[in-house]
């Protein structure tokens, strides 16, 4: 139902065969095998079901679904009020490598006279398991169209050789991330059947994020006296091709959660080989009778969500903990090689050789209790109207034998999205300046698709509420643009540690923002991963990443402007220094008794080079009637005084104002030497409205005063007409998230 305004809002604008007025409605036939399929499937069964006049919906359900040491999950497929066309009996027991084989074997014979039955035009099948192999055989080799879903995915056991061998049988694709797309492409699957949608069950659980009784959901599974953040959730499943030393693990876990002492929701593993002995060694430790431990066969998905949502951790092996946990930002101890490949969030710890507990005591020290920012590399919410869409353009008179592209002729960056055109990667820029308030969406090239621009407010809530209303307009625009918004990137003004997010010490054109946090109300609210550092150090990043500091491997930024600010690049790093003050370049001293500066301190070079310090010497040659030139006409009653009457009378020969300009240069310049010495870039960058004044004054300085190794350092001024912006978005588009335990 959350989805039907959208489509609507879709439908109107795609392009479609010119036959489609009389083509019938699309039969799609949605099969699921067990309850981790379901939760992926449930979304796309839903949106196909709100569009009766689009398509016909069939459901077969087989595998662990029917079984009831498994829960009997078919139940919530029909408590859901989808009607099951076909139960298929498919597991043979024995939770060993023979069973999963005949499993398969007597799947295929089964599953020809239910699809010869309902003969759909598409059959979606999901993921890696083996029973989607024989779904995806049966259908292949009855000339079914296939659509895979999560296909091109790497984790490093059995699953990617069946996920794998599903992909190649399947005539379409929708894939969860980008480097999905790109492996499929390189697996010669023919591109323009290729959509980049993202996880569907993302567009379920981004709704579902936060609900008022989660706390009752909570201690309906965990007990009354249970608190948020306070438990940890456990799921751990065998590893088909490393049976032995997957089930000395689960028992690692379980020694560890039982010393670790918190209350824990463990559930059961799924029905893969080794399964039963895991179960085994769950119940020789005591684990369903032991007093912090509650053992379930399935919880809800809508329910699931929320326990995740709220945990201390989650510890185990299952896709869960590095999908779908870190679009809340949960910490997940992820154990073994099961995962291995997976694009992870920064909340994963990876604890590939989990061969002690007291190392996996160890990463649960590490992780219980934290948060992280919330990640969205698995999807934005939209999966499910992209995917309908994608259905809706599938002409059955196409041929349906596949073909393949030897080799792969598009681009890195193009993708397919629901109008089979380029959805661009793009950021979303916060620039926090001590008078306006500006929001962006920046491309991956640099390219500001769309800016909004607002007074900044005096108070801290007000503040905060104005971004967010502001990052939430552009977020609505962004859908609209065709572009993908991986993140948030944030400059201000002030001293910024960017690690946790928060601004130290604000400058005082920004009232009540010192001491802030800003990560987590953007992350929490807008369901993205938040970056935020000084404006300083973002125009640095500007450079480095679209300007002239591009491929350059140790530069200076400068920016001159109200204040004077920067950001220092060595070694292609950007550098904060211990307490996050590396590069308050306007704060280096050119004069023991100098003018005072806003920091509080005397001869800085913003005392003299500023806008501000222009202003205040524009003011005093004013005041002392001085300030005029022919050339210049009287200014306007009450308008105030500024540089730029400064800069204007300079240039018209005014001596005394073409001095403070000199006396401004040679600071500055007396500046940069100092900085020259000390980090020795090959390269400085003057940006900001002031930089092509100082240019030529600076570069003489250079040549006058640094040492002989320092003077043929260039000085360029800045090509970029929004620094602060481009460098808040260069922090989301260069980010990597991957760690390693």
């Amino acid at each position: 139902v959350f989805i039907k305004p959208f489509l609507h809002q879709q439908l109107s604008h795609r392009k479609m065969p010119e036959n489609n007025k009389a083509r019938k409605k699309l039969r799609v036939c949605v099969a699921t095998c067990n309850r981790a399929d379901y939760s992926k499937l449930a979304p796309i069964m839903f949106g196909i079901k709100a569009q009766p006049d689009e398509f016909e919906l069939e459901v077969v359900v087989l595998g662990s679904h029917l079984i009831d040491d498994y829960g009997n999950t078919f139940r919530m497929i029909e408590q859901d009020d989808f009607d099951i066309g076909s139960k298929l009996h498919t597991i043979v027991r024995g939770e060993d490598e023979a069973a999963m084989v005949e499993s398969v074997g007597l799947a295929l014979v089964k599953l020809p006279d239910v699809l010869h039955r309902l003969r759909p035009d598409v059959l979606v099948v999901h993921g890696d398991r083996f029973d989607a192999l024989a779904l995806a055989t049966a259908a292949a080799l009855m000339n079914i169209r296939i659509l895979h879903l999560e296909g091109g995915e790497v984790s490093g056991t059995i699953d990617d050789s069946i996920r794998h061998a599903i992909s190649k049988l399947a005539h379409y694709h929708a894939c969860c991330t980008r480097s999905a797309e790109q492996h499929l492409i390189a697996m010669c699957e023919d591109h323009a059947r290729i959509l980049l949608a993202g996880c569907p069950s993302y567009d379920k659980l981004l709704a579902a994020h936060y609900r008022d009784d989660y706390m009752d959901i909570i201690k309906n599974w965990l007990g009354d006296h249970v608190k948020e953040h306070d438990y940890i959730v456990a799921l751990q499943h065998p590893v088909t091709t490393d049976i032995k030393n997957s089930i000395k693990i689960y028992e690692l876990m379980l020694d560890a959660l039982i010393s670790f002492n918190k209350r824990t929701l463990i559930l059961f593993p799924n029905i893969d080989a080794g399964s039963k002995e895991m179960v085994r060694v769950m119940r020789k430790k005591g684990v369903e009778q032991h007093p912090n431990f509650r053992a379930v066969k399935h919880v809800p998905f809508e329910q699931f969500i929320q326990l995740v949502c709220h945990a201390g951790a989650m510890i185990g092996n299952s896709s869960c903990g590095v999908r779908e946990a870190g679009a809340f930002g949960t910490p997940v101890i992820n154990l073994g090689s099961r995962q291995t490949g997976r694009e992870t969030g920064e909340n994963v710890l990876h604890v590939r050789d989990a061969d002690t507990q007291n190392k996996i005591y160890h990463a649960l020290e590490l992780q219980f209790g934290k948060r992280y920012p919330c990640s969205k590399i698995y999807g934005d919410g939209n999966a499910v109207p992209r995917i309908l869409k994608f259905l809706q353009t599938i002409d059955l008179d196409e041929p349906l034998q596949k073909t393949f592209c030897f080799p792969p002729v598009k681009e890195w960056d193009i993708s397919q999205d629901i109008d089979h055109i380029l959805e661009t990667q793009s950021a979303l820029a916060v620039d926090l300046g001590g008078t306006n308030l500006r929001v962006a969406i920046v491309s991956m090239t640099g390219k500001i698709v769309k800016k909004y621009t607002q007074a900044n407010p005096k108070t801290f809530e007000e503040r905060i509420a104005l971004i967010l209303k502001m990052c939430k307009e552009a977020l609505s625009d962004a859908v609209c643009l065709n572009c993908r918004i991986l993140g948030v990137g944030v400059s201000t003004g002030g001293r910024v540690n960017p690690q946790e997010g928060v601004v130290l010490h604000s400058t005082k054109l920004i009232q009540e923002w010192s001491s802030i946090d800003i990560r987590t109300p953007l992350s929490d609210a807008l369901h993205l991963p938040v970056w935020v550092d000084n404006d300083g150090n973002c125009a640095a990043l500007a450079e480095k990443k679209f300007g002239h500091g591009k491929g350059v491997e140790n530069f200076v930024t400068i920016i001159t402007g109200t204040g004077i600010g920067g950001g220092i690049i060595q070694h292609n790093e950007l550098v904060h220094g211990s307490t996050f003050c590396a590069a308050e370049l306007g704060h280096i001293m050119v004069s023991l008794d100098g003018p005072e500066c806003m920091c509080g301190s005397r001869g800085c070079i913003e005392a003299y080079a500023s806008g501000m310090a222009l202003q205040r010497e524009a003011k005093r040659l004013h005041d002392e009637d001085v300030l005029k030139v022919d050339g210049i006409t009287d200014m306007k009653n009450n308008e105030p005084v500024s540089a730029v009457h400064l800069i204007n009378a300079a240039r018209l020969g005014n001596s005394k104002a073409d001095a403070v300009l000199q006396t401004a240069g040679m600071a500055l310049g007396v500046g940069i030497v100092n900085i020259l010495h000390m980090v020795n870039p090959s390269l400085v960058i003057l940006s900001g409205v002031l930089a092509s004044h100082y240019q030529s004054p600076v570069q003489q300085v250079i040549e006058q005063r640094a040492l002989p190794s320092a003077r043929s350092i260039r000085v360029l001024t800045s090509d970029l007409e929004e620094p602060a912006l481009m460098g808040a978005a260069s922090m989301v588009l260069d980010y990597t998230t991957r760690r390693l335990y």
